[in-house]
């Protein structure tokens, strides 16, 4: 006997719920508080909403072909050919379907890469790999320097390999290279004609591109929005696809020769809705163009900016919801950067997790087998929606000034992004945006983590910078914390111990516990090691208790009960007892001027300026 799913009555035995009914619940949790609460932002001041309708009337954006999956890329970024080499045969024998070449100088190769692009360096690094086997190869030549692209297009002949068969990516940037520098030794218009030149030999050899590379990383590794990113690739897409025609090469085949990149970070809802962005967008340009859309390639590489130094292990989860969004986003490509990145040049563990990270998304969750799967969905349709406005609405604002190489000469998005910049340091700093394992949940004795002893390569090609203008300066938004830790570090190998900062629990388990957590990774994300304590009635107990622990400072814990009854007392003991500095867990409130008055000298809280504070502690410190 079967049954059909229409025989399975599952909810029909409950009235269907709409949008009013569970706004009427909520309004009833809010107990008159707007409901504008429940809303958050952007940092491009994007509404998100905490429920959406379904949208409807929205099938598919085109992107990668009805279950395909999108390639793994692996980068190859030893300075040392031939371990560049080997690194690169294992990563295509044990998963890989792709190589992106990095060479030292580059604006993206976080300080290592090849250290030159010759034809002797490349041919070592390529040894054995069999180019003309389905895997696709990038690029990154680097501006200023020797040729990557047409040394490669070299070796491709010498081989006597069909061109056309090749899935190669030259990835010429000039473009997003200036803007990470700030400088060019020329004006874009005197570069065009000589670039074209470039692209137009290329495919006259029979390669099929694509040819340059809209990278909008250096907008994203600067701290800016996902709207300034879009706008910044959306303007080098149209500048590089102006550049292709001008060179002779017909519109159709031009836009050919142009695919994106973008970054995909760990917020997994703005990063699909991005990746959709961009597609939408560049039909638009497409269209205004006269030409019938057609699918873009688009690169995604997991964010620089996001990777920690401390606690790295952290990192996977982050770069798994990265690639997760971009695949799910329609990723045609993706690079993960290894998780020990940010500390050195990742080995054979991180470039395997790397892979596998990938590999376990596509082979055993399968998630290319659904196309677009955000398609119709209420929050990322409506997100997607109001990027592409808001970007658009940028990006027109760059063409006003002439396009992209005018308005970074004018600083027009610079200074939009910083902008975006200093208020997502003043969130880290504050710690509203959370960074596991160095703003929030510290591990002060967390065990080493393993990179290749190569140091970073300094190479960096040489500029006559006749043009010059703010650059995008990558960063990392961990580095202010790590830089506190690294002082701690310093005195652990100097002095034998960190510097620390005695508990001053007051009362019961009960009172204390939560705010002496709080304060606990409060300190330690700044490297100063919290000593504990039970909890104190007495207030000369708890002086001597200080004095027993060696710490020069002290941090009073408890509910606000306790504190109106017997914090003012413990401030006095604790600085009667020697403490240089005392810190009170939660705002004072009313008592604030009895609490300074009883020796208090800072009220550490959830929404303070943590990295103030623990910068001020290290600077009391330094002058005792």
């Amino acid at each position: 006997m079967t049954t059909s799913t229409d025989d399975l009555p599952l909810a029909s035995d409950f009235a269907s719920a709409t949008y009013d009914d569970w706004r009427k619940l909520v309004d009833g949790v809010l107990k008159g508080a707007p409901f504008e609460k429940l809303v958050g932002k952007t940092y491009d001041g994007l509404k998100i909403d905490p429920i959406y309708r379904r949208a409807t009337n929205l099938g598919p954006l085109p992107g990668r072909a009805a279950a395909a999956p999108w390639q793994i890329l692996q980068r190859v970024d030893h300075p040392d050919a031939a371990e560049a080499n080997a690194q690169a045969l294992e990563d295509l024998e044990n998963g890989a379907t792709g190589l992106e070449f990095e060479f030292a100088g580059g604006p993206g190769t976080r300080g290592f890469g090849l250290a030159d692009a010759s034809k002797k360096t490349l041919a070592r690094a390529c040894g054995g790999i069999h180019l003309d086997a389905g895997i696709m190869i990038a690029l990154n030549p680097v501006l200023g320097r020797e040729n990557a692209g047409e040394t490669f297009a070299d070796m491709v002949e010498a081989r006597k390999l069909d061109p056309a068969k090749l899935d190669l990516h030259f990835n010429y940037q000039a473009l997003s290279t200036a803007a990470v520098r700030g400088a060019a030794a020329i004006a874009w218009p005197n570069y065009e004609k000589s670039f074209g030149q470039v692209v137009n030999g290329l495919i006259k050899r029979g390669f099929k591109g694509p040819f340059v590379l809209a990278d909008g990383r250096p907008v994203h590794d600067a701290g800016g929005s996902e709207v300034q990113e879009l706008a910044f690739t959306l303007a080098l897409g149209l500048a590089y696809l102006r550049m292709l025609e001008a060179a002779g090469i017909d519109l159709d085949a031009a836009r050919a020769g142009v695919s994106f990149r973008l970054s995909a970070d760990a917020d997994q809802f703005l990063t699909m809705a991005k990746f959709r962005a961009l597609r939408r967008l560049w039909a638009g340009i497409e269209e205004a163009c006269g030409l019938a859309p057609k699918p873009i390639f688009v690169n995604a590489q997991t964010a620089w900016r996001m990777l920690t130094q401390r606690d790295p292990n952290v990192n996977l989860l982050r770069a798994t919801m990265a690639t997760f969004a971009a695949g799910l986003g329609g990723a045609n490509a993706i690079t993960v950067l290894p998780h020990t990145l940010a500390l050195g040049l990742p080995d054979d563990f991180a470039r395997r997790v790397a892979r596998n990270t990938q590999l376990v998304l596509l082979e055993e969750s399968n998630l290319a087998k659904v196309s677009d799967p955000a398609a119709g969905s209420g929050s990322i349709e409506t997100l997607t929606a109001q990027l592409c406005e808001a970007a658009w609405t940028l990006f027109q604002e760059i063409e006003k000034a002439g396009g992209i190489f005018p308005a970074l000469q004018q600083g027009l998005l610079q200074k939009k992004v910083a902008a975006t910049r200093a208020q997502r340091e003043a969130n880290v700093a504050k710690r509203r945006d959370v960074l596991t394992g160095a703003s929030e949940f510290p591990n002060l004795h967390e065990a080493d983590i393993a990179v290749l002893d190569v140091k970073p390569v300094s190479l960096a090609a040489k500029v006559d910078a006749k043009i010059r203008f703010d650059a995008f300066a990558p960063m990392r938004l961990a580095e202010p914390f790590e830089a506190l830790r690294d002082k701690s570090d310093a005195a652990l190998k100097a002095h034998g111990a960190r510097p620390n900062i005695f508990l001053a629990n007051l009362g019961t388990a009960a009172d204390f516990t939560a705010r002496a957590t709080f304060a606990k990774s409060f300190f330690e994300t700044g490297g100063i090691e919290a000593i504990d304590s039970e909890g104190f009635a007495d207030a000369a107990a708890l002086a001597a208790a200080f004095t027993a622990s060696g710490a020069a400072m002290a941090c009073i814990c408890s509910s606000d009960k306790v504190y109106a009854a017997s914090a003012a007392d413990a401030a006095k003991a604790l600085h009667g007892a020697g403490a240089r500095l005392i810190y009170l867990a939660g705002r004072p409130g009313d008592q604030e001027a009895a609490l300074r008055a009883a020796g208090v000298s800072e009220f550490v809280f959830a929404g303070g300026d943590a990295l103030a504070t623990l910068r001020e502690a290290y600077r009391r410190m330094e002058q005792a």
